[in-house]
């Protein structure tokens, strides 16, 4: 099973919902979504669309999922790595009003950088993303809190 987590912002995050849909309509996703949507509003046929939900709904299946496809939410990303999964992030951006700013780029960037997840930066390579985390081996996680509290501080400073 796939776990899509959008996270709690007040804006809707369907660009990442229309790239999963076009990869199970190409063939390329065969498993069961599931998807955390909060705000987002989005029907499909093809993914199982929930709200908000309780955190021992959401923590059930992040232990069950295969694949974590998130936004790029430190949050949502750590819980994914502390359950030993392998994660998708794309950032919602300011451009599409997805968020007040594009500080996710940075998040999962560096995660990426570190060999903890998959950064998909172009929603058409999604695709591609899928095919490269079946053989992808995410680097075991280790708290390095002191770093990405630095790493956050900076980006705050400089924005």
């Amino acid at each position: 099973m796939i776990f899509v987590t959008l996270g709690t912002q007040d804006k809707e995050f369907t660009r990442l919902l229309d790239a999963i849909e076009k990869e199970i309509k190409k063939g390329n996703i065969k498993q069961k979504v599931i998807v955390q949507a909060g705000y987002t509003k989005y029907t499909s046929d093809n993914m199982e669309i929930l709200k908000l939900i309780p955190m021992e709904e959401f923590d059930k299946y992040i232990k069950e999922c295969d694949l974590l496809i998130t936004h790029s939410g430190v949050g949502s990303i750590m819980t994914g790595l502390k359950n030993n999964k392998k994660i998708i992030a794309a950032a919602r951006l300011k451009k599409y009003n997805e968020h007040t700013n594009d500080h996710q780029i940075q998040i999962g960037k560096e995660f990426e950088k570190q060999g903890y997840i998959m950064y998909l930066d172009d929603f058409d390579d999604l695709g591609k993303v899928l095919k490269d985390i079946k053989n992808f081996k995410p680097k075991k996680f280790k708290s390095n809190n002191d770093n990405f509290i630095k790493l956050i501080e900076d980006y705050i400073d400089n924005n």
